[in-house]
Parts: C-alpha cells; structure tokens; sequence
C-alpha cells in the first residue's frame, strides 16, 4: 500500500512539473511572438521623407531660393579633390547664391564636376565638365540663372569664391548658378568686383587652390590633366 502511495505521489509530481515547464514555454513564445510583432511594426514605419526635389526656373528661382535658404541655413562647404581639401564660408549676405550652392552640394551636383578653366596668378574655375553625366544633372535640377549680388561690399581678394556671368536675352548679366571661380591672384581682381558676386571665401585649403592653378594646361586654359572635384560636402 505504501508503494503505491509513493508512486501516486511521483507521478503526481512529474505532472506538476510538467504543466509548470508548458506554462512557462508557452509564456516564452508569447512573449517572442510579441517582440517579433513589434519588429515588425518598427520596420514598416515610413521612412524619412526626402527633400522634394523640385524642378528650379528663372520664373521660380528667387522665391524657391528664399524659402530654401529658410530652411538650410549652412554656411560651411568642403570641396574634395585629388589635391587636397578647400574649405569655404559663405556669406549669409548674399541670400541667392549662398542657398543655391547649398542646395547643389546636398543635390549631390557637384561630384565628377572639375576645375576646367585654370589661369595662374588669376582663378581657377569649377563646376562643369564634359561629360554626358553632369548635364543630365543640370537638367534635372533645372534652368535657371541668379541675379546678380554685388552691391555687399564683398571684394574679389585672395580666395574669394564667386560666380561667372550668363546673359539672360540679352538685357541684363546673371550668374550661371552651376560654375564658380576662386580668386587666386595675389592682392586679389578687384576689376571683377562690378560684374560677378563675391559670396564666400577660402578658409582652409588656399594651398589647394595655388597647387591646382599651377597645373599644366592648353590653349583654352582647360587643364592637360582632369583636375576632378570628387565631391562637396557640408561642414556647418
């Protein structure tokens, strides 16, 4: 009688143990089933909408620019190259271009551009180059031109960054909103202080600059060698 009043006892025990492992297996999936549920939900929140990229005119560029400009106020670039780095401050004081070379470096324009226009003891000049990839760039971005800003105070000195000109019609000169040049020259071009806009300048990198405007180059003042800007950046 004793053994089977131990027996009964064991086998109650082992049940009990039994429910208590599935109880808490059970407890287990649940709580894995949630977490993988909440995973889930986490990966299908809508990413960060990107910046709409909207197609830029000479009818919409002022008004476009000021909001744009409202809404990325950096005024610290980076121009990447084979060479070296050059640092540039834009000036907050000409609204236009400061705005329209921010908006091209985060359009990413600026990468495979180069400095195709080099004149020692002058400028050397960049943005453009000749290939098909760029000019699809330009055309997505769109046609436009800026007017022209020149009445700051900003002179064309030492490592003076600004804009060379377009003719709109042929009524009045506007900057070609795609290329710029940097004053190499010492003691600056101070005849260029009427007729393009002066918007920032070389706080870092004006070896760069003296080492690119040294660079071999043809009759057209286009480098022997591609001087390539692999990219622009923000830096503030």
């Amino acid at each position: 009688m004793k053994k089977i009043c131990f027996l009964l006892i064991a086998i109650s025990v082992f049940f009990s143990c039994e429910d208590t492992k599935t109880s808490t297996a059970t407890s287990d999936e649940t709580q894995k089933t949630e977490t993988s549920k909440a995973t889930d939900m986490s990966s299908k929140k809508e990413p960060k909408k990107e910046e709409k990229q909207v197609f830029i005119t000479t009818e919409n560029v002022l008004d476009y620019m000021i909001d744009y400009g409202k809404e990325n106020p950096e005024t610290r670039v980076r121009i990447v190259t084979d060479f070296g780095n050059i640092d540039i401050e834009l000036y907050e004081e000409t609204p236009y271009h400061r705005a329209n070379f921010i908006m091209l470096t985060k359009r990413n324009y600026f990468a495979g551009t180069q400095f195709h226009r080099v004149v020692k003891d002058f400028v050397i000049q960049g943005g453009n180059s000749d290939g098909w990839n760029i000019a699809k760039k330009r055309r997505k971005i769109g046609k436009y031109l800026l007017p022209p800003d020149t009445k700051k105070g900003f002179k064309h000195d030492r490592g003076v960054i600004s804009m060379p000109s377009g003719e709109l019609d042929h009524v009045y000169k506007m900057a070609s909103p795609f290329e710029f040049f940097i004053v190499q020259k010492e003691g600056g071009t101070h005849h260029l202080n009427k007729e393009y806009t002066a918007f920032g300048k070389v706080i870092a990198g004006m070896d760069v600059v003296d080492e690119i405007a040294n660079q071999e180059t043809d009759k057209g003042e286009w480098p022997k060698k591609n001087i390539m800007i692999r990219k622009v950046e923000i830096l503030e």
